[in-house]
């Protein structure tokens, strides 16, 4: 299963998909789902919703965004470099230097490369000291372009997405690494529970509604979900770093969020699960985090929510987890079907 996972996530990664610029990604995912053998309904914002047909009426949601951080042409300056302004909350002194493609509305794709508007250090002074910001860095595009004209001809205008790359690697230690696994590690691992339940005609307790959602990274991705759905489990990433219990090696319970608290007895079960399974797993809180679940109970939807996912090192930056976190969400997962 792990093979499966990991090519379905090396696939994924290989489509640009910052938030809005989301369709090619969505297809893949349909399409995926339905080579599989589940029925599938786009929304109007081109959620995703993979059905999975229960022994109940009970129906259970879970989600994953597909959407990524990303960034769009603000304006062309005269010297012919781009200006941008952020797509959700990247850590922009991490893209300096960044190779990145700019997308046109025409279907036109070009390269370029991040850059501080003090890039080199015999020339600026302040070249190494210089703040790292969407005010302070342009995109050089890799045409022949020597003024705001030339890139207009190009077919490039405001308001084109920038994507930058997201490199993904598998080391042979097991480690993911990658931009952007916020959140398509976590739909990677859906896909690998769908996978599974093809492979071995499992039916599930309940009806599953799976969710692949589009605007996560800007606050509303979930904010309308299917009626039928009674509960909702986000499947995004578990956060590393001061003050939190979970690893790499981990699949994340987060008990609270900057959205507030999750449903008290779905996170009872989801840890009660962990623990019988023997599943390497923390339960945290996460002060500067929201999840799709969020985004679902902000937009009114009366449900019970959670939110599990693997342990990813660096968010919206370089990020990183390990196999074992994918191991140990996939078999919480399936327990809580089962």
């Amino acid at each position: 299963m792990n093979d499966y996972i990991i090519n379905f996530l090396k696939k994924i990664m290989a489509i640009d998909s910052p938030s809005g610029y989301t369709k090619e990604v969505i297809h893949h995912c349909q399409k995926e789902a339905e080579n599989l053998g589940f029925h599938t309904h786009q929304t109007n914002k081109r959620n995703l919703e993979i059905y999975v047909e229960g022994q109940d009426d009970y129906t259970v949601g879970f989600c994953g965004h597909v959407d990524t951080l990303g960034l769009m042409v603000r304006s062309i300056k005269s010297d012919g470099t781009l200006t941008f302004t952020n797509v959700g909350g990247p850590i922009i002194p991490t893209l300096d230097g960044e190779y990145c493609r700019i997308h046109t509305r025409s279907g036109k794709c070009y390269t370029g490369t991040i850059l501080s508007n003090y890039p080199a250090v015999h020339v600026y002074k302040d070249a190494k000291s210089a703040p790292r910001n969407c005010e302070n860095m342009h995109v050089r595009i890799d045409e022949v372009v020597k003024n705001k004209e030339d890139v207009q001809a190009l077919g490039i205008q405001n308001g084109d997405y920038i994507a930058y790359d997201p490199k993904t690697e598998i080391t042979e230690s097991g480690f993911i690494k990658s931009r952007f696994l916020d959140d398509k590690m976590s739909v990677a691992i859906l896909f690998g529970m769908l996978k599974h339940l093809a492979n071995n005609h499992i039916k599930p307790k309940h009806n599953l509604i799976i969710i692949i959602s589009t605007y996560e990274e800007v606050g509303h991705g979930s904010s309308y979900i299917h009626p039928d759905i009674d509960e909702l489990i986000a499947v995004d990433m578990g956060c590393i770093g001061e003050d939190l219990a979970c690893s790499e090696y981990d699949v994340s319970i987060c008990a609270k969020d900057g959205s507030g608290p999750y449903d008290y007895d779905l996170t009872s079960k989801l840890i009660e699960l962990a623990s019988t399974h023997q599943l390497q797993y923390a339960i945290d809180i996460y002060p500067y985090y929201s999840s799709d679940v969020s985004a679902a109970l902000r937009g009114g939807q009366n449900i019970k929510g959670a939110l599990i996912g693997p342990g990813v090192a660096a968010s919206h930056g370089m990020e990183r987890t390990h196999l074992q976190a994918v191991e140990n969400t996939l078999k919480l997962l399936l327990a809580y079907i089962a």
